[in-house]
Parts: structure tokens; C-alpha cells; sequence
């Protein structure tokens, strides 16, 4: 009997303290049912873990990541698989930084997918959202799609490499209002159409737009770059190469307008830039003869006018410049060599087979050079090209014989799809 009252009494007891708990927290009970046959999978939580960031900012950019991880449809080096939890700082190919606005903060502040390889059909709603980048490189992926107007509300970027990716449409526009960029790299893409003048504005210390279907005439606008590295190879160019490049002579050192469809003369102005160790503009449709104005390129180092329509003599002047490693006027129509350019010839420095030249080996036929000269060819100001706009000493001393090797220059470096040119540049 005793035995009874006290079950009794634990039960009455249970039941009160259940009421009691129902009464005073009654959105905070929860009662759990126990079901002896287990079910053969377990729902997901409704409410997921919480994660802890190091700054707000990097919780901001979680969702977006995540977001942009989530249609990317090939990662052959599971380079996302490192894209998990909130330690976004140690994701494979991102880097954090303090903000120039709070050097108290920690945001995410260039990304490195270089050759990762990664495919995805837009990058659009990814990097236009990520307020505080400063550097996007993404060398040797699959991205496609054409590049966000949004990403003009990057107000840090400076350095944008998309080369060697599967960007189509248009130049992207947007990226003239960038006010900090200094590094433009789309070479080896898609990109069509017209290149806007006021790219050659903008305070570019490269810019590669080169292997693209860039079309139409070279703005005058070119001579107002900064740029150091300028390479537009490999597109559909028309026109003749402005005359005011020689504007640039403070800064260009390297430039590559080979294998387009440049006519006219070449402009005298070529000559002033003073800087220049690299000028290339091979197979392309120029004609005319060479300015005497290149004599004062006296950094030249490669020039390279082969595959054109040129013709004349060939001016001892220029073949005097001591830094010459690499002289090619090949494919041409020139018909006279002097003593100095001999040397260069012999020296292997100079280029001139399949030309005009009598007396030397492997040139054109008489009767291919004969239907060459039948048709009236002129340029204009034709006294232009015995200007040298430089005061003129003896003949420089040759510093080498050797060929140079293309490989140590940036613009060469640029025709290559796979290289990373920022490691060159900066």
C-alpha cells in the first residue's frame, strides 16, 4: 500500500512540474517524442550551425563565395573543396588584407585563380559584390559570359587579369571607370568590336589586349598612354599606327601591333620614342619606306617591321644603333643595304631575306619585285622620312652580337596564353 502511494505521489509530482514549465516558458519547451522504429534518414536541421567570422566583412562575403562555388560546373584540382566554414581567409586562392577606409578590419583583398582551371558561366554577381578587392587574378580558366558593368563599383581594383578565359562580347566599358586601375590584361579571349579611346587615357602601366577580334582603326588617342607594356597583337586593327605615339616616348618601352591589319607609312614620330626597347609591328600592311626618325631609338633593342609591304634602301643611319640585338625587315621589298647594315647582316643581327636586294642570297624573284614597283606606291611628306629629331654622334658601340632572347621581354611573354604576366610587370 505504501508502495502504491509513493508512484503515486512521483507521478501527481511529474505531472505539476510539466504544468509548472508549460505556465511560465511556454515558447521554450521542447518535448521529444520517442519512437522505438528509428526513420531511415534524419532531416537536416531547419536552422543551420552558426558561424563565427573574424570581421563582419568576411561574413558579408561568405553568402557570395558560397554563392559563386555553387555554379561553378568544372574544379579539376578541387581547388573549392578548401571553400568551407568561415575562415574565408584561408580558402585556396583568397588572400585578406587591412582596407585603405579601416586598418582595424580584415576583408578580402585580391583573389589568385591563376591556371586553377576552374569553369563557370559567369563571374557576374561575384566579384562586382566583393567591395574591398583590390587584385583579381584568373590566368587560364574557363569563365565565360561578358564582363558586369557592375564591376565599376570596385573602387580599390588595380590590377584585372581575365586573360586566357572564354569572355566574350564588347570591351568591357565599365572598366574605364575604375579610378585606381593600372594593370588590364584580356588577351586570349573573345572580346569584339572597337576598343574605346579612352582606354589609352587611363592611367595604365600595362595593358594587353592582344589574341582578342578587337577590329577598326587605332585611335589618336594611343600617344596619351602611360602605359610601359602596350601589346595589341593578334587582333583585326585597320589604319595606319597614329602619329601621335611618339607622345609617349616618357613611358613606352614595349609595344606589339604584329600580326594585324595596320596600312600606310610609318609615321616619323616612331623615332621619338626614346624609352623604347621593344617595337613590333610585323605582318601587317604597312608600306612605304623606313624613317630615317629611327636612328634615335638608341634603347631599340628588337625592331621588327617583317611580312610588309616596305621597300627603299634600308638607312645606314638606323643600323648604326649599338643596342640592336634583333632587326627584322624580312618579307619585304627593300632594294639596298649598305656597309653598316652588311655588318649587321653578317653578324646575324639583321633580317632582310625575301626582299629586293641584288647580290644577296634568298630574295624575292626579279619578276615578283618587278610587279611589286609596276603600281605607283608614295606616302605622304615623303621629306619627313630623312628627319632624325635627335642629335646624332658616331656610330654606337655594339653592346652584342648575340640574338636576345624574347622570353626576358614582358610583350613577348604576353603572346604566350598560359603566362602570368603580373609576375613580370610588377
Amino acid at each position: 500500500m505504501a508502495t502504491n502511494f509513493m508512484l503515486i505521489f512521483k507521478c501527481l509530482s511529474q505531472t505539476f512540474l510539466l504544468i509548472s514549465l508549460l505556465i511560465c516558458f511556454p515558447n521554450s519547451l521542447v518535448v521529444c517524442h520517442h519512437d522505438e522504429t528509428e526513420s531511415p534518414a534524419q532531416s537536416p536541421p531547419l536552422i543551420p550551425q552558426l558561424l563565427t567570422f573574424a570581421d563582419q566583412r568576411l561574413a558579408v562575403v561568405y553568402p557570395i563565395i558560397q554563392t559563386f562555388k555553387n555554379i561553378i560546373t568544372s574544379d579539376p584540382f578541387g581547388i573549392t573543396k578548401t571553400w568551407v566554414g568561415s575562415d574565408v581567409c584561408n580558402y585556396t586562392g583568397f588572400y585578406c588584407d587591412k582596407p585603405p577606409d579601416n586598418l582595424t578590419a580584415t576583408v578580402v583583398a585580391s583573389i589568385d585563380f591563376n591556371g586553377y582551371q576552374l569553369a563557370a558561366p559567369t563571374l557576374d554577381g561575384f566579384i562586382d559584390q566583393l567591395p574591398d578587392l583590390a587584385l583579381f587574378h584568373a590566368n587560364s580558366n574557363k569563365f565565360s559570359g561578358i564582363i558586369s558593368p557592375k564591376v565599376a563599383s570596385l573602387r580599390y581594383l588595380y590590377e584585372l587579369d581575365l586573360s586566357n578565359n572564354n569572355f566574350l562580347g564588347p570591351f568591357p566599358t565599365a572598366l574605364l571607370t575604375l579610378p585606381g586601375l593600372t594593370f588590364l590584361d584580356i588577351r586570349y579571349n573573345s572580346f569584339t568590336g572597337t576598343v574605346p579611346p579612352m582606354i589609352f587615357i587611363e592611367t595604365l602601366d600595362a595593358l594587353f589586349l592582344n589574341n582578342n577580334n578587337f577590329i577598326w582603326t587605332l585611335p589618336e588617342t594611343l600617344g596619351s598612354t602611360t602605359a610601359t607594356f602596350l601589346v595589341l597583337a593578334n587582333n583585326k586593327f585597320t589604319g595606319p599606327i597614329p602619329r601621335s605615339i611618339g607622345n609617349a616616348s616618357e613611358t613606352l618601352t614595349e609595344v606589339l601591333f604584329l600580326n594585324n591589319l595596320l596600312t600606310g607609312c610609318i609615321p616619323y614620330e616612331v623615332g621619338l620614342l626614346r624609352k623604347a626597347v621593344v617595337f613590333d609591328a610585323e605582318n601587317n600592311l604597312l608600306t612605304g619606306p623606313l624613317p630615317c626618325s629611327l636612328r634615335c631609338l638608341e634603347k631599340i633593342e628588337v625592331l621588327n617591321f617583317a611580312g610588309n609591304l616596305l621597300y627603299g634602301k634600308v638607312p645606314e643611319v638606323v643600323c648604326e644603333l649599338g643596342n640592336l640585338v634583333n632587326f627584322s625587315l624580312s618579307d619585304n621589298y627593300f632594294t639596298y643595304v649598305g656597309p653598316q647594315c652588311r655588318k649587321l647582316i653578317e653578324d646575324g643581327v639583321l633580317d632582310v631575306r625575301n626582299n629586293c636586294i641584288h647580290g644577296l642570297p634568298d630574295q624575292r624573284s626579279l619578276e615578283e619585285c618587278a610587279l611589286f614597283f609596276l603600281k605607283p606606291r608614295s606616302c605622304l611628306h615623303p621629306s619627313w622620312f630623312t628627319i632624325i629629331p635627335c642629335e646624332v654622334h658616331a656610330p654606337q658601340k655594339r653592346t652584342s652580337s648575340k640574338r636576345y632572347s624574347k622570353r626576358k621581354l614582358v610583350s613577348y611573354a604576353a603572346l604566350s596564353r598560359h603566362r602570368r604576366l603580373a609576375d613580370y610587370v610588377l
